[in-house]
């Protein structure tokens, strides 16, 4: 069955700190404040255009939830709850900082509905936290992570990369440690500089260098293969496109990508094939016929068809083709 979010945005409400990289009004798109009647009007709104059959959840985004004055929160838990005990919504998500959760906090969550919980993280080394004003140590991650899954909630974890003081092997580090907290879900977010933030300022006097998009991309691809050889599943990588979060808008450098993900899938099949054309001996092959599943034709062809050409510059075929499995090759066949 599809899944399908609801997203209800509390932009930069229950945080009191300014982490360098952080503006969630540009982020989220939204300035107005929530308010009842626009939260109602914007589940609403959704569920009018979801057809068919479908995992509906209402989440919370934009801000560290458990931050907000309690009375604001539970408000917003009632209205999304009315939904859950109407049948039409059958889960909600909240987005919080780790130092933000506590056994009560836990508890009125439960009371009120919310199953999944997604811990802000960031990085979990103490030099990078502190170079972008996290205000929250690698200690409160894991108790918090710990007391999330202990009280029966789906844990999930947000990272970043490319965040001061970070590079590949701290990312890989802080993924190694993400894997013994052992989440049921993972965001990876390569750091961009947008607009009205302190690393802006920092980009503008030299003194951050933010990831290209190469370099972006073959770290998220290791992280992935990290991850998903521990089981754990990755949601989602790079920062949704809006109407200002784009080039042109508010992201001012960084390796921004409207289909970042896509390269990052494009990136690790190109690996496992040139490991197979290795390992198979078919360096002298003057043609390759690659199959593959159908939904995975066009990752393995990659974004225009750079796979394809890195693969003839590399070893020197005449032709290559990839085509699903209902098909007949007649050419020497790797398998994907």
């Amino acid at each position: 069955m599809r899944h399908v979010n609801i997203p209800i945005f509390v932009p930069h409400k229950g945080c009191p700190y300014d982490c360098i990289f952080c503006n969630q009004r540009k982020i989220s798109g939204q300035i107005e404040e929530v308010t009842e009647s626009s939260m109602r009007g914007v589940i609403e709104s959704h569920l009018n255009t979801i057809k068919g059959e479908a995992n509906i959840e209402i989440a919370f985004f934009g801000g560290s939830f458990t931050g907000i004055d309690r009375e604001e929160q539970i408000k917003y838990l009632k209205i999304a709850n009315e939904y859950i005990e109407k049948g039409l919504v059958r889960s909600i998500r909240i987005s919080t900082r780790p130092d933000y959760i506590n056994d009560d906090i836990l508890n009125y969550l439960k009371q009120y509905g919310v199953s999944i919980i997604e811990l802000g993280v960031q990085s979990l080394d103490k030099e990078v936290l502190e170079k972008s004003n996290r205000g929250h140590s690698v200690e409160d991650v894991i108790r918090s992570s710990k007391m999330i899954k202990e009280k029966g909630f789906v844990l999930g974890i947000q990272t970043m990369i490319g965040l001061p003081g970070d590079d590949f092997n701290k990312a890989v580090n802080t993924a190694k440690k993400v894997v013994e907290i052992a989440p049921d879900i993972v965001r990876i977010y390569p750091t961009l500089v947008i607009k009205g933030t302190y690393l802006e300022k920092l980009y503008n006097m030299g003194q951050y260098i933010p990831l290209d998009v190469e370099n972006a991309v073959d770290l998220c691809a290791k992280l992935l293969e990290l991850y998903e050889s521990n089981k754990i599943n990755v949601i989602r990588v790079g920062l949704q496109p809006t109407d200002t979060i784009c080039d042109g808008g508010d992201v001012i450098a960084g390796p921004f990508h409207p289909a970042i993900r896509q390269l990052v899938d494009a990136k690790r099949a190109l690996i496992d094939i040139e490991e197979k054309i290795i390992k198979d001996n078919l360096i002298e092959k003057k043609s390759l016929i690659i199959l593959a599943e159908k939904k995975d034709v066009s990752v393995i062809i990659g974004q225009k068809r750079s796979n394809i050409r890195y693969l003839k510059e590399k070893f020197g075929y005449k032709e290559i083709r990839v085509c699903d499995r209902g098909h007949e090759c007649e050419i020497y066949d790797v398998k994907y």
